[in-house]
């Protein structure tokens, strides 16, 4: 059996489990370059759904990624320079004011590739996953 995506959608209720539980292990382990990549689209990603201050993306990146809040300032001071995004000073009933970043349009196309880019390249491991787990099961041989 020839491992596609629509063999491994098939196998859905099977894989999606497999492969959760293995990234759930992994991921305190991951490469802290693999994170400093995904990060870049995590941050363009959040930022098309609203703007944000800094330790706001933190948080919720930090739900489903390890990551320090140290590692997300610099990416963000690095997106503005080159235009992807515009930073402006909002009051906070909590405190100072707080710096909110927003995407610009040029931000917006850079996501928009990222994703694509993204896209591709999971179809490509999740390919690679499903022969895996495929193979290991004893059930299917990838031919």
């Amino acid at each position: 059996m020839v491992c596609t995506v629509t063999n491994m959608f098939s196998l859905k209720l099977y894989i999606v489990p497999c492969i959760i539980q293995y990234l759930v292990r992994c991921s305190d382990i991951m490469n802290t370059q693999f994170k400093k990549g995904v990060l870049e689209l995590c941050v363009l990603v959040l930022l098309d759904r609203k703007d944000c201050y800094g330790y706001e993306m933190v948080d919720e990146i930090s739900k489903n990624i390890s990551i320090s809040e140290g590692t997300i300032y610099p990416l963000l001071k690095r997106l503005k320079k080159e235009g992807f995004l515009n930073s402006y000073l909002k009051e906070s009933q909590d405190g100072p004011p707080r710096k909110y970043y927003k995407l610009t349009g040029l931000g917006r196309e850079k996501k928009e590739q990222l994703v694509a880019e993204w896209r591709k390249f999971s179809v490509g491991v999740n390919n690679l996953l499903c022969c895996e787990i495929i193979d290991n099961l004893g059930d299917f041989k990838d031919e």
